[in-house]
């Protein structure tokens, strides 16, 4: 049954006891469900050695549970190592002698990024939407994708500054042009409520960790049913067989589920986690996870800018995610200073980013702009 409050969720987590966790656009907070699988996996190995058995089991229940958050089907999702392992297995079966085009966007995170970059390679050609003031505009998409279009990649969520990408319009735009689109989740998926059939995208990628709310190590990959590799898949492994157990080393047969992009051994560990993880979400209504988190991150805002601080998320509420993010001459040092008052951020580049779940509070804001009056006083 859903928890309701968030108040009740913020229990499933021991160290918001004194700590403010506002990096969950880096790292999800620790649930009692995620701790106590990691035990679960530690307790594996000194009972059994080596259970394979238990610890596939556990990777087909993240599996599964990955695919109910999505609206997918458990055949229609890959355990891959990390997202850019996921793009980098699409990537690899596209045939860019035949339409060469990939739109991508500047507000791409760097390791997805630099996967559509290997492209060229082997003959795409890659072709960048900019931001505006830190916005990606629909129409700067649309003017990009044209009937040479391949491959669309749109995240749902900027890792930069919190900002939404117009992924609704983009997919209907690629679709017009006959391109596949590929989403990259990982900054919003577990606050920001996703149906892959409502979004109608080919592939979506997203990690373990975040507002997933396991540990690095594991990733997802959503291949929507029915599409077709025009290339198979370069990289590939054991567990990219029909029958993974059957240890045919002269036989290279793929599946024609998504299983057709895994590679060698999963992270076990990480499988323990992302199942927990996503468990815990489970407790949750995603619509409701969703309100709360656009309230703290408009009260955030309303109270940083209130401060002082230079804002580079958007004020407009419908183009902002679960994360706010402000400039600072020197954000590692604000971030470590913040850090020895146990409030725990996310710097990237010139920006200090905090993000916001579910088990957040109005009273985290408060302790933050506290915080940040303090270290301003002090000179920092």
């Amino acid at each position: 049954m859903p928890i309701a409050a968030p108040e009740h969720f913020r229990e499933r987590f021991p160290s918001l006891k004194d700590t403010v966790h506002l990096a969950s656009c880096s790292q999800g907070a620790m649930s009692e469900h995620t701790l106590t699988a990691l035990q679960e996996f530690q307790w594996s190995m000194r009972e059994h050695g080596a259970p394979w058995g238990v610890w596939m089991g556990q990777v087909d229940a993240a599996r599964a549970a990955f695919a109910a958050h999505i609206g997918a089907t458990t055949d229609e999702v890959a355990v891959v190592g990390c997202a850019s392992e996921g793009a980098y297995q699409v990537a690899s079966t596209l045939d860019w002698s035949r339409r060469p085009g990939l739109v991508t966007t500047d507000m791409e995170f760097p390791s997805v990024a630099h996967v559509w970059l290997a492209q060229e390679r082997r003959g795409a050609r890659v072709r960048h939407v900019p931001d505006e003031d830190g916005v990606v505009p629909a129409a700067g998409y649309a003017a990009a994708i044209d009937d040479s279009t391949n491959l669309v990649s749109v995240p749902l969520v900027s890792y930069r500054n919190g900002v939404r990408l117009p992924v609704a319009e983009t997919v209907r735009a690629a679709r017009a042009a006959g391109a596949r689109v590929f989403v990259d989740a990982y900054q919003g998926l577990g606050v920001l409520p996703v149906n892959v059939r409502e979004l109608d995208c080919d592939y979506l990628v997203c990690g373990a960790l975040k507002y997933l709310l396991g540990v690095p190590g594991m990733a997802f990959l959503y291949v929507r049913e029915g599409v077709r590799d025009e290339v198979a898949p370069q990289l590939t492994g054991w567990f990219g067989r029909v029958d993974p157990f059957g240890f045919d080393p002269r036989t290279l047969d793929f599946p024609d589920t998504a299983r057709r992009f895994e590679t060698g051994t999963p992270s076990i560990p990480s499988a323990y986690a992302a199942a927990a993880g996503l468990r815990t979400l489970a407790e949750v209504d995603a619509k409701d996870v969703e309100a709360h988190v656009r309230a703290l991150t408009a009260y955030a805002h309303e109270r940083l800018s209130a401060a002082g601080e230079a804002l580079a998320s958007p004020a407009d509420p419908e183009l902002r995610g679960p994360q706010v993010a402000f400039a600072d001459p020197a954000p590692d040092a604000l971030a470590a200073a913040l850090a020895e008052r146990r409030i725990v951020t996310s710097p990237r580049g010139t920006l200090l980013r905090v993000s916001f779940h579910y088990y957040n509070t109005p009273a985290d804001v408060d302790a933050l702009i506290a915080a940040l009056a303090e270290i301003r006083a002090k000179g920092h």
